[in-house]
């Protein structure tokens, strides 16, 4: 048997994944349906792989996922846009980290990217001011909702079943697999299961700490990171066609306040990045002169009360503030003494994108185990 814990998008690709070719698979999830978390309170954008190391699971998966997503939505009617993508710089001294990028995107395998000057860029969005840009033809846009619900039902179809409102409140390691203490409501209960794969998001490291790993030695402890968004007035969401992003800060913790657009076409802005000690989707109103600042250079329409607050999701980052790069964590765990046990840890942008090829990835894990 295999147990998944977490029905986020990760957790509910992983099943359709492995449901009917390697016994009976469980997905718990403590809250009252799937999604509530990260994989609800994103961009919902699909990436191509442009800023990640060359090599990383990130740029790897990115890449991998960006064309499997696609095909999945072709084939089962999920709304997706392939909208393309520009990065802008508005000063002399970007142009050469956009060049960078771009060499970096290359290395990693993405197609379809171009360096833009400022005649061609004016051609294609009238409505963006800058001196150079990236066009990135593979990114856009996917209901983040009609995935998941896909993914579930194709897991469903194949035999898995899933448990909400089940809380993971003890793991036990057992001679031939672990035996999982489940809290549900005002009971709680235990089962064995062969294989436990931790999909847990934002309680991925608590979730590995109950198998028994020390998470700090580890470097499994999570950092929350906040990213809020603002929307756009109506009448200006069609002022761009494609997705507008700044060149990336290395330091902010993201790739900077930018343009997102759902499959309706309805624009907002962000998201954000603030370090938080503790999971809260308020949003603070005080943000909105940061979003217009942060924009009014390549998005000169943008007014200032064109903008108004409308949500906020937490990243699971493994790197802290101004810290490096910090990559997926998806390894089977036998050297640490875990034989079955199958952590993701760290699983941010993007890791929607990525999420199909992340499933055969950990596929890839499970078939060595059994």
């Amino acid at each position: 048997m295999i147990t998944i814990v977490g029905a986020g998008v990760i957790g509910l690709a992983v099943a359709a994944q492995v449901a009917g070719k390697y016994g009976e698979v469980y997905i718990l999830e403590k809250n009252e349906t799937f999604g509530k978390e990260t994989s609800s309170r994103n961009s919902e954008t699909i990436h191509a792989g442009i800023y990640y190391p060359e090599g990383s699971l990130k740029a790897e998966t990115c890449v991998a996922g960006n064309a499997l997503l696609y095909d999945l939505c072709q084939q089962h009617g999920i709304g997706c846009r392939k909208t393309g993508k520009l990065i802008v710089a508005t000063k002399d001294e970007e142009v050469g980290k956009l060049e960078a990028l771009l060499e970096r995107g290359k290395r990693n395998g993405v197609k379809g990217l171009a360096m833009l000057s400022k005649k061609r860029l004016r051609e294609l969005e009238p409505n963006v001011e800058a001196i150079a840009a990236i066009l990135s033809l593979s990114s856009g846009i996917i209901d983040s909702y009609a995935l998941m619900k896909y993914l579930l039902n194709r897991a469903k179809e194949q035999g898995a079943e899933i448990a909400y409102k089940s809380k993971v409140i003890g793991i036990e390691r057992l001679s031939d697999g672990y035996e999982v203490t489940v809290e549900s409501g005002s009971k709680s209960f235990p089962f064995k299961t062969e294989i436990l794969i931790n999909c847990a998001g934002l309680n991925s490291d608590e979730i590995a700490q109950l198998a028994g790993i020390d998470i700090a030695e580890a470097g499994y402890k999570l950092r929350y990171c906040k990213g809020e968004y603002f929307s756009v007035s109506n009448h200006k969401s069609r002022m761009v066609d494609r997705l507008i992003y700044p060149v990336p800060e290395p330091s902010s913790g993201g790739t900077g306040i930018h343009t997102v657009v759902d499959v309706e076409g309805r624009m907002r802005l962000g998201p954000n990045a603030q370090y938080v000690d503790e999971i809260d989707y308020k949003v603070d109103e005080s943000q909105q002169g940061f979003f217009f600042d942060s924009v009014k250079q390549f998005l000169p329409f943008i007014e200032y009360d064109d903008l108004a607050p409308e949500m906020a999701g937490i990243r699971p980052k493994l790197q802290g503030p101004g810290e490096g790069f910090g990559d997926f964590v998806i390894r089977h765990e036998q050297d640490k003494g875990l034989p079955g046990f199958i952590n993701l840890i760290g699983i941010e942008s993007p890791g929607l994108t990525s999420s199909p090829a992340i499933a055969k990835y950990v596929e890839g894990l499970v078939s060595k185990i059994l």
